[in-house]
């Protein structure tokens, strides 16, 4: 136990003195636990009145953290849900790879589905499972384009409760144009080892992607069809989760959250006192000025100078 106190400690000491100094983190700011009820936290993604909404996967489960800092559960079962990101209609768009699917969740009877305490499966449409016939590997993080249109990464993590085959085919990055589902899905990135998170600046014209299988980040020009060209490596780390601030510094997480320029330049770390892993991050509440991450069992938020401009 004095082990533990001491450990935790440090971390408060050091992201203390950090946000002393930070030209990202509010002034005083401290990493706050909310929870540690899960088995792991993933997806973060806030609606548009800044409540956050998050995935426990291996309970099958997405959480909901209210604005007035309220914890519920939102759906369960949720096709083991992954990533997780909101239009700009209000539907929850969710990566649900229990059978390798893409999610959209849309309220009932014209309500935004922040007024619903709790959803099921019969409000959600299936807007892809297959790319030519076979199985994707288990659609993993979403971004919706300002224009519109999907991209989704199709990483493959064999899961223990998966009732299907081996793997069919690389994992790569997809495209959909129509936003309600009509379109098929386009592979516009081919060339990864395992795509995972992924993030679009607000203008629509620059998507990030992390090939957190080959420890790098890449930048790429996105055009009017949804095609991507001008690859570039934007920085030499790999990651699960990707968010953006106004600033157009990239956040990118594994050990902790780390900070990086639009330039590539890292800024900025955020220690996690998680054992395993820090998966995602977001930025929420009523300002937007609260970046919420989740790491492992637990769910943390931080207080920020800099604001979200996205749903992830």
């Amino acid at each position: 136990m004095k082990i533990r106190f001491g450990i935790a400690l440090i971390v408060f000491c050091l992201n203390y003195v950090m946000a002393a100094d930070s030209k990202i983190i509010a002034p005083g700011a401290t990493l706050q636990k909310l929870s540690g009820e899960f088995s792991f936290t993933e997806g973060p993604a806030c609606d548009s009145e800044g409540n956050v909404y998050f995935t426990d996967q291996p309970n099958d489960r997405i959480m909901k953290w209210s604005t007035e800092g309220k914890l519920t559960t939102f759906m369960q079962p949720c096709g083991r849900a992954n990533g997780l990101t909101f239009d700009a209609k209000g539907n929850l768009w969710a990566c649900a790879d229990e059978k390798n699917e893409l999610w959209k969740i849309s309220s009932a009877n014209g309500k935004p589905l922040s007024e619903l305490a709790k959803a099921d499966t019969n409000l959600v449409k299936v807007v892809a499972k297959t790319f030519e016939g076979k199985l994707f590997n288990g659609p993993n993080d979403v971004w919706i384009r300002p224009a519109g249109g999907i991209y989704f990464t199709d990483p493959y993590y064999k899961r223990p409760y998966w009732k299907r085959g081996p793997k069919e085919m690389d994992e790569c990055v997809y495209f959909i144009l129509d936003e309600n589902g009509a379109g098929k899905p386009v592979r516009v990135i081919d060339d990864l080892k395992q795509p995972n998170g992924i993030i679009g600046t607000p203008d629509g014209k620059t998507l990030y992607v992390a090939d957190i299988g080959g420890g790098k980040t890449y930048r790429y020009a996105i055009q009017p069809d949804g095609s991507l060209k001008n690859k570039q490596l934007f920085c030499e780390m790999g990651s699960d989760g990707v968010t953006i601030d106004d600033q157009g510094n990239v956040y990118v997480t594994g050990k902790g959250v780390t900070v990086f320029a639009a330039s590539g330049k890292q800024i900025e770390h955020i220690d996690v006192p998680e054992e395993a892993w820090t998966a995602n991050v977001c930025f929420g509440g009523k300002d937007r000025h609260t970046l919420f991450i989740t790491a492992s069992k637990g769910f943390y938020s931080m207080r920020m100078q800099v604001k979200g401009v996205d749903s992830q």
